[in-house]
């Protein structure tokens, strides 16, 4: 009897051995791999210059119309080698982005399909239906299994999938997660000391994908499933009561989003990571018309303008103030938020703010304007506000409160998105999920909130210095980041104090002006008040002279939470460099061997002797430099930098 039983196990053995399949895909520079192993389910591995990444990890999905079980039968499978260069139609890192990958594409008989890219600085794979009609995706299997010693920089939610995705990144490691849930991006330092980032791309017709931690094990994807039941709490804020017990129904023929896993042996290098645009689909007919730029922002600073003869506040008066404002520094837009309108009801204007006056003025002036929304009334007023807007001449809109990333959730994006196109109108999306790219198909959609910003400092100390210089690293990554830098006035954290009506942020002076060179957002705000900048014109002249878009980045150095130095490069051929600080002073030695030959005219901001004590102290000094010299940063406590090097070869 023993004898048999050990047959029928060899035997068995046997069966899944023949059964498994084997795949490597390896990246162009051989470094980054992927193994696959097809057995009862699907299990990948990714490995970096030999080390493991990613232990071996479970894959699946779970369609409703395939029937389960073993039944992975290739069909066939296709590899090939793309390289090439792509044009960003909004330049938000660089105009120029390399595309250069080898990717694996299995399809099965039972319509399912696989693939899987590799390039040099991650990986990404995504699965393909075949199938007629329409189908319910009952479950996604992602799991993503770790060395139990990495440290994971973790976007902790609360349970329910209900959330602004405004969070800070707690470190745990590993066997320390138990099944705690986040949003994503998340960051892993694995203990092989290769830096591992993890998200999403072309997300449509689908729900977002979250993480839960797999008791110590890593992670596992989870994700909403689909809204049964709505429930309006009140005119912004619309929960799920009850749940599908599918994550979407969608057509049977599809591509699904990527997963996607970023590379880098440095931390700084994950700033040049552009693969969620790559892996996006991509933009379609004419968005010549898009026109990125900077913005004043009023919510932030309350409307706290003062030196003038009439009450501020949310009115006519206040408003071309802020116009007035903008030309004068060639800022290209003002956003009317919260407060324009009855905020259920955007045909019923203020009586306070005569709109189609502030239109005309701002039209005269050349300054665009921006009308913030709630998703909730845009949604029940689609046509009547969409064509009110158009003939408004509204050029964008700030759609707000979505708070969601179920299936329909998704869908009121892209149909947000596709709406505000025809009708050549920027969208920034705000109360809303992590940038999946949706930015490469629809360019008009300039910017992105899913982030803890500036905001925040409003009501709480959240936004430290050391929150500052982990965003590019992690949340940046993924996309656009609307974080609303430009605070003028600045403490210490042990000087900073919470004051809703007029805010601070922490850190130096210098420390916000260096945010406009390393946080990209093509429409990037000034959220403080035009009162405060009137009276900083050194600081202005840098702000005016900052471009929102770049066409070429160069990450310098810098460490997650730490410290983090970044050089980009606008249209007219001029340099700008950014730098910023947590914590103790550093000096940095800045090597310039990315300037053009010639000689430089450097105008520089930099902390002042008393920023420990006062943190808005700052200096503007200048001096000519060339390529290949070593220019010495001196970083004060929580502080910044930042430059602007320009050509001084005689016309």
């Amino acid at each position: 009897m023993k004898k048999l039983l050990i047959f029928f196990l060899l035997l068995l053995i046997s069966a899944i051995s023949a059964f498994a399949q084997d795949f490597t895909v390896t990246s162009p520079n051989k470094r980054a791999e992927v193994r696959l192993r097809i057995a009862d389910k699907f299990y990948y591995s990714i490995l970096f210059d030999n080390k493991i990444i990613v232990p071996e990890s479970p894959i699946l999905l779970s369609v409703k119309e395939i029937s389960s079980g073993n039944n992975f039968k290739i069909s066939n499978q296709n590899q090939r080698t793309v390289n090439e260069t792509v044009n960003a139609v909004v330049p938000i890192k660089r105009r120029q982005i390399k595309n250069n990958f080898n990717e694996l594409k299995l399809n099965f008989a039972n319509g399912l399909g696989l693939v899987w890219r590799v390039y040099d600085n991650g990986a990404a794979y995504r699965w393909t239906t075949d199938l007629n009609g329409q189908v319910t995706i009952e479950n996604e299997q992602t799991e993503i299994n770790l060395n139990p010693q990495d440290t994971i920089f973790y976007p902790e939610e609360d349970e329910g999938f209900y959330s602004h995705n405004e969070r800070k990144y707690i470190q745990y490691k590993t066997t320390d997660l138990g099944e705690k849930i986040a949003s994503s991006p998340t960051l892993v330092s694995s203990q092989t000391g290769i830096k591992l980032w993890i998200s999403e791309a072309d997300l449509y017709d689908y729900a977002g994908m979250w993480f839960r931690g797999n008791k110590g094990k890593g992670l596992k994807a989870v994700f909403p499933h689909f809204p049964a039941k709505e429930t309006a709490i009140k005119d912004r804020d619309v929960k799920i009561s009850e749940r599908a017990n599918y994550i979407a129904q969608t057509t049977g023929k599809r591509e699904f989003p990527w997963r996607v896993f970023g590379l880098a042996e440095r931390d700084i290098d994950l700033i040049n990571n552009q693969l969620v645009f790559l892996l996006s689909e991509e933009a379609k007919g004419d968005f010549s018309w898009i026109k990125p730029g900077k913005v004043p922002w009023d919510w932030w600073n309350a409307n706290n303008i003062y030196g003038v003869d009439f009450k501020s506040g949310v009115n006519t008066q206040t408003y071309k103030y802020y116009i007035d404002f903008a030309a004068k520094y060639g800022l290209e837009y003002l956003i009317l938020d919260e407060g324009w309108s009855k905020t259920d009801d955007l045909l019923t204007l203020n009586p306070d703010v005569n709109l189609p006056e502030l239109l005309a003025y701002a039209k005269k002036k050349n300054v665009g304007i921006v009308l913030w929304v709630l998703w909730t009334s845009l949604d029940k007023q689609w046509t009547q506000a969409f064509d009110q807007f158009e003939k408004w001449g509204v050029k964008g809109i700030k759609v707000d409160f979505m708070q969601r990333d179920d299936q329909k959730m998704v869908n009121f994006y892209e149909r947000t998105a596709r709406e505000a196109a025809k009708r050549k109108m920027m969208v920034d999306f705000h109360g809303a999920y992590k940038p999946t790219g949706l930015y490469r198909k629809y360019p008009n959609v300039i910017s992105n909130e899913g982030v803890k910003g500036l905001e925040n400092s409003k009501w709480s100390k959240d936004i430290t210095p050391e929150h500052d210089v982990t965003l590019p690293f992690i949340r940046m990554v993924a996309g656009p980041m609307d974080f609303t830098p430009g605070a003028m006035i600045n403490a210490q954290p042990k000087d900073f104090q919470i004051n809703f009506e007029r805010p601070m942020s922490q850190g130096t002076r210098c420390h916000q002006l260096a945010m406009y060179v390393i946080y990209e957002s093509p429409l990037q705000m000034l959220a403080d008040n035009p009162s405060n900048y009137l009276r900083e014109p050194e600081a202005m002249e840098f702000l005016s002279a900052v471009p929102s878009v770049w066409e070429e980045t160069v990450p310098i150095d810098g460490k997650v939470g730490e410290y983090i130095v970044v050089a980009r490069q606008n249209s007219k051929k001029e340099w700008f460099i950014g730098a910023m600080n947590a914590g103790a002073a550093k000096e940095i030695s800045l090597d310039l061997s990315f300037l053009g030959n010639g000689n430089y005219q450097a105008t520089i901001w930099q902390d002042g002797v008393n920023t420990n004590r006062f943190a808005q102290d700052f200096k503007k000094t200048s001096q000519t430099v060339k390529k290949g010299d070593k220019l010495k940063i001196n970083l004060a406590n929580n502080g910044g930098w930042t430059a602007i090097f320009k050509s001084a070869a005689k016309k």
